[in-house]
């Protein structure tokens, strides 16, 4: 196969799943003997000559860190960077793709949530709703993280399905492993708990992740508790609806935010939960549910989009409203012999999902393209 161009300077470094994505598949083409370059922002090379020591990894112009400088470059520096570095298809990772290049272009739409959920009016939801129409319409292969998102795309967008490939993501278990004592001991330290049990949130607080009804269901859920645990919502940023959830609920309720949470937090911060809850309304793949099933954590999600693909019989599920909620989450927590069965069911689901498969799946669309 002619030498594969990933275009990695479009994935910002703290962009959660989304980066673990691009890293991951990164490593597993350097592990199946893909001819791979690499092009990403400056501050990130020695990460990529790490993750693909066989790759060409070529630091991009500073200027890319800016948004729309990185776009404008995208159309411009991009195609010259790629046909110089000799590659004979470019990957496009993040919705947008280069559209005067003259290779074959396979482009990343991981969800087309921007189309369908009603809260996204932002000028960024804009951008990504024009980006990807464009995407669809030009690029010659079309990679999606599930067979939701692959339906999804031809009933919203009227996508051409024989253009679409479904590429799985997988699970680095390096880094998503059933966590030591210590791992455990070190994020409940980080989360300020000491010890107390916690039910788990982790991701970011876009609407569709649905924080604020996972906030009144889990009030609803411990409210009749002696001892009840705290509630941890990991990851992202204040956000208005979720702000107003917590002052809702009682004083007595522990709601605990730490932000953002390193890598090496996780193991321990998923894993060392009683239940890892994921109400989402819409995912194109859902990672962090993934993630959480390789640290044996039981996970509690919705049977929505792409998330009974990733979970099957592996997971609890609920309906995404707060009663609801209340009442799965209220079961799991009464119930020890229920959530063990799901550790268990979970750890064997996890390693079904492999980075070296989702590689494979890649190159093929790839020499379809190129074909």
């Amino acid at each position: 196969m002619p030498r594969v161009l990933v275009d990695a300077a479009a994935v910002p470094a703290d962009r959660g799943a989304l980066t673990r994505y691009v890293h991951g598949l990164v490593a597993g083409l350097h592990r199946a003997g893909a001819d791979l370059a690499v092009v990403c922002q400056r501050a990130e090379a020695d990460l990529y000559r790490r993750l693909a020591p066989s790759a060409e990894v070529i630091p991009g112009p500073v200027s890319l860190t800016n948004r729309a400088a990185r776009l404008a470059w995208e159309q411009t520096g991009l195609p010259l960077l790629a046909r110089r570095a000799g590659a004979g298809v470019i990957h496009a990772p993040y919705y947008s793709i280069p559209l005067g290049s003259g290779l074959p272009t396979v482009v990343t739409v991981h969800d087309v949530t921007w189309f369908t959920e009603p809260d996204q009016r932002s000028p960024r939801a804009s951008f990504f709703r024009s980006a990807t129409r464009t995407a669809v319409r030009h690029a010659r292969r079309v990679i999606v993280p599930s067979k939701a998102t692959r339906d999804e795309l031809v009933r919203v967008l009227a996508a051409d399905p024989t253009r679409i490939d479904v590429a799985y993501h997988g699970v680095d278990l390096a880094q998503f492993h059933p966590p030591s004592e210590e791992e455990v001991r070190r994020a409940s330290t980080r989360c300020g708990l000491h010890g107390r049990p916690y039910v788990a949130f982790l991701g970011a607080l876009d609407p569709r992740k649905n924080v604020p009804n996972l906030i009144r269901g889990f009030a609803a859920a411990v409210k009749t508790l002696e001892n009840p645990p705290a509630l941890v919502i990991g990851g992202g940023v204040h956000q208005y609806d979720v702000d107003a959830a917590c002052r809702e609920v009682e004083a007595t309720v522990k709601v605990v935010r730490p932000g953002y949470l390193g890598a090496s937090d996780l193991p321990g911060f998923l894993g060392g939960a009683l239940v890892v809850a994921f109400p989402s309304r819409g995912e194109g793949f859902g990672l962090p549910v993934l993630e959480a099933m390789a640290c044996g954590a039981p996970v509690l999600t919705t049977h929505r989009t792409s998330l009974p693909e990733v979970g099957g019989d592996a997971v609890a599920y609920t309906e995404p409203d707060a009663d609801s909620i209340a009442a799965a989450l209220g079961q799991l927590l009464a119930s020890p012999g229920r959530r063990e069965q799901l550790r268990t069911a979970g750890l064997a689901r996890a390693r079904e999902f492999t980075w070296a498969a989702s590689a494979e799946a890649h190159l093929s669309s790839y020499q379809r393209a190129i074909e």
